[in-house]
């Protein structure tokens, strides 16, 4: 079975500086991956490639088998995206933001169901531009998951969320792949990682240093010690 997600000898350059030099990974459904790697790694181009949202200058993406950057509205309505800078209407409040997203699924997750597992109902009244960081980032969550997506883009999930938070976050996203869903969560925290993540990806210098299953990538060591030997060397 091909995999939900497929990288394979990606680049994008933007001038003289190439951000994803002929990366190659992958991502099955029931799984979820965590991408990994410093500032300027080449995670968030790589991810905005597979989105439909850059075109790579040459290798191939593919999400659900299909060319994102070519996909159909019915393709595209199998993704879910949450954006690290939220992407949201600042005039609007969460729950009509919500329905409004529903209406556009044909199964969408029940918004109250929804809205409860992630405490939105507690800020429902809060317009966008003036709920904390944290109350963002559980609306563009909501926002992803709402359409009960076959794959999932998450950037920094659970950034600005304190620790009660970070476990409502992770559970619901291994929820998501026990479901079936295919999760990509590019994330900073190696906590994170290890408790979320199936697979592992460490992209150094736009290039992969390491990518596969979590304990065939850490080893006997901490996911901590392996990335910062990877990162410091580069790729190989």
């Amino acid at each position: 079975m091909a995999p939900a997600v497929l990288v394979e000898n990606l680049r994008r350059a933007f001038g003289a500086t190439r951000a994803v030099d002929g990366a190659t990974w992958s991502a099955e459904a029931g799984r979820v991956l965590a991408l990994l790697g410093p500032n300027g790694a080449g995670k968030t181009t790589t991810v905005e490639c597979l989105e439909g949202l850059q075109r790579p200058d040459s290798g191939e993406v593919r999400v659900l088998g299909r060319d994102p950057w070519q996909a159909p509205a019915a393709h595209r309505a199998a993704v879910g995206v949450m954006l690290q800078d939220g992407g949201l209407p600042t005039t609007t409040r969460p729950l009509p933001l919500l329905h409004h997203f529903a209406a556009l699924y044909a199964d969408p997750w029940p918004v109250a169901d929804l809205a409860g597992r992630l405490g939105i109902d507690r800020f429902a009244r809060t317009t966008v531009r003036r709920m904390s960081g944290g109350e963002r980032q559980r609306v563009s969550l909501a926002a992803a998951l709402v359409g009960r997506p076959e794959v999932l883009f998450l950037d920094e999930p659970t950034a600005g969320l304190d620790p009660h938070g970070r476990l409502e976050v992770w559970e619901l996203v291994r929820a998501e792949a026990g479901r079936g869903a295919a999760v990509v969560v590019t994330t900073h925290s190696f906590e994170e990682a290890e408790r979320l993540a199936d697979d592992v990806v460490v992209m150094s210098d736009g290039r992969v240093a390491a990518a596969g299953p979590l304990p065939e990538v850490r080893g006997e060591r901490a996911l901590e010690e392996v990335y910062f030997e990877l990162t410091r060397r580069g790729a190989a």
